[in-house]
Order: C-alpha cells, then structure tokens, then sequence
C-alpha cells in the first residue's frame, strides 16, 4: 500500500454487495494506479465487508462504523485518506478506465481548481447504459449555477483537492473528528457541500465534457421519498441563508422551482402523472426560469406528465419510447439531467 498515494478514492458502502465487486474492480483498474481505496461499511447487513476483506489488492483498506449515513460515511472516508486528491464513488457506481488520469491532469492545469467532476453517464440495475447523460456546465460555475442545476450531478462525479476540503472542515463536537460533509442530511448532503465550498472559499468548481462516471439509476422508490427529498433541500437553503442570506434571497426561488421540476421528473419516472403535475405546478408559482431557460427539457416534462396524468399510464407506456428518445438527444447536448 503506497504511504503517500496521490489520489485517496472514498468508496461509502451499506448493503452494497451485490454492485460492490465491480465498483472496486473499476477502481482497480484505473490508468492512473497510484491511489489507495477506503471502502466505509457504514453498518451493513450483508457480505459488504467480506467483499472487501477477500480483495488482494494492497491499495484497498476497509473502515467499517455503526450507521451514520453517507454524509457520515464519506466524512470518515475523508478522515482515513492520505492523498493529494480525495475522489468520491458510491458503492453502487462504476468509473471508466480514465477518469481519475483526466482529474489529475485537470488539476494540476489549474492549481486554483477545489473541484473537479465528469459527465455522468445513466446506467441500469444491471450496469447496462440507458443512453442518458448527466452533463452540466462546465466552466465558470459560481453558487447561483450549484443551487440551481448543481452541474456536479452525483456524489461519484467529484474529485476534490485536500486543501479545499481543508477550508470547509468544521467540527460540530469538540470529541468528534472534523466534518465536511453535514451529518444533519440524509439526502441533499452532497450539494450542501458543494454550495457551502462556492459560497465560503474561493476554489474554482470546473467540469470536464467526457462521461467518465457510470451512475446508476434506481427505479425502485423515485416518487415515495420526494417529500422528504424536498424536505432536506429546503434545509440546505435554511442553512446557507444563515451565512449568506442576499444570496439565497436573489436565487432560492428559481432554485425551488428548478428542484420541483427535478421531482415531477422522478414522479414521472414513478409513473405517478398526478403529482408529477401538481410538482410542475408548484414550480411555476416559484418562477417561470426553467420555462425561457431550458424550454425543451421543462416541455419534454410537461407533456410527459400531461399524458401520464390525464390519459392513464397504458397511453403514458406508448408515448414513453419517443418521450425517452427525445431526453436523450436533449441530455447529449443540453444541461445536466434532470
């Protein structure tokens, strides 16, 4: 195991043995090999740590704790790590072969840069891809940009710069190690990150064009959990008016309203057309900017949610294929999905 590893790759697992041994395989087999693996068992229940324990390789190292949810896992991950460059994958995404070599190169082009994340591409249950991709903004992101559309995309899209996550470390209990991410969330935890580092330092935030990471999309339980999704992202926007109230006084709203699209989306997706339409709704009493901003994206919702809503889902499954097509070409051109 190297003792000073450039990149420390924090992999945060509950119950994933079913999607972990391919995780760590794309970790493995990087290009770029001069890195260390910290898989965090968060409290599995499962053979989460055993998959871990028969994996030869000296570069894995495994910390398991009681329960503390991703934020916390992460957070522990972080405090393991002895890299240069701290890069996050959930246990249930893939990373192509290249991903950790063009983050490298990127920072060390830009030693101004505090993030950098890729393109994501959408891949199913079985890690096939779906076509989809999650491709936001690149260059010239500022706050507004993370709390509208949060050009990130997933937790396993960013590689983070240790110094970075140095001027955002806060310790919550004196007895406690440091925390980056907030253990308060459950949900929302990684985009309250990025905003807190946008808003409270001055490390740059770029992108790079290539879907260099595989994430995963669960069908299962897309509409049941938007409440309380919503729920947590209005926390977030309560904490950082705390510090930067003008700031979420000019851009909560449209946020909100970009945020109500997002979940009319999953509700599609869950095949509940009444509350995706009701979410569309909400949206447009917050403001009308995804409508001039991103018309197609917003439309493409709309009438997805019209169909689903008003005809039933039987003519909702025979518009689906031209629908999906549609976000497809949309999400190969246009702002991160969804």
């Amino acid at each position: 195991m190297p003792a000073h590893p450039h990149v420390s790759v924090v992999i945060p697992a509950f119950d994933v043995a079913a999607t972990l041994p391919e995780t760590l395989k794309s970790v493995l087999a990087q290009s770029f090999a001069d890195l260390e693996a910290i898989v965090v068992d968060d409290g599995s229940r499962d053979a989460t740590p055993e998959i871990v324990r028969a994996c030869r390789d000296p570069r894995v190292r495994l910390v398991r704790q009681a329960n503390r949810g991703l934020a916390g896992a992460r957070n522990t991950g972080i405090f393991e790590s002895r890299g240069r460059l701290v890069a996050f994958l959930d246990g249930d995404d893939l990373w192509r072969r290249d991903k950790l070599a063009a983050h490298v190169r990127h920072m060390h082009r830009r030693p101004d840069l505090g993030l950098s994340f890729s393109a994501s591409a959408m891949i199913d249950a079985r890690g096939r891809e779906l076509g989809l991709v999650q491709r936001g903004r690149l260059v010239g992101i500022d706050a507004a940009h993370v709390i509208r559309r949060n050009p990130i995309g997933n937790g396993s899209a960013p590689v983070m710069r240790r110094e970075a996550l140095d001027d955002i470390a806060h310790r919550p209990d004196p007895d406690d190690r440091p925390h980056w991410f907030d253990e308060s969330f459950r949900q929302s935890e990684d985009i309250e990150c990025w905003l807190r580092l946008a808003l409270t330092t001055s490390w740059r935030i770029e992108g790079l064009a290539e879907a260099l990471t595989l994430y995963r999309v669960n069908p299962g339980g897309l509409s049941a959990d938007g409440a309380a999704q919503l729920e947590s992202w209005e926390r977030m926007i309560a904490k950082a008016a705390g510090y930067a109230p003008d700031f979420t006084g000019r851009h909560a709203a449209p946020a909100r309203a970009y945020q109500l699209r997002y979940l009319a989306r999953r509700a599609v997706s869950a095949r509940d057309g009444a509350q995706a339409l009701r979410l569309l709704r909400d949206a447009l009493v917050e403001s009308r900017e995804p409508l001039w901003s991103e018309a197609s994206r917003s439309v493409a919702t709309l009438g997805a949610a019209a169909v689903l809503g008003l005809a039933g889902r039987h003519a909702y499954a025979a518009a689906e294929s031209a629908a999906l097509t549609l976000l497809r070409a949309v999400s190969r051109r246009g702002p991160a999905l969804p």
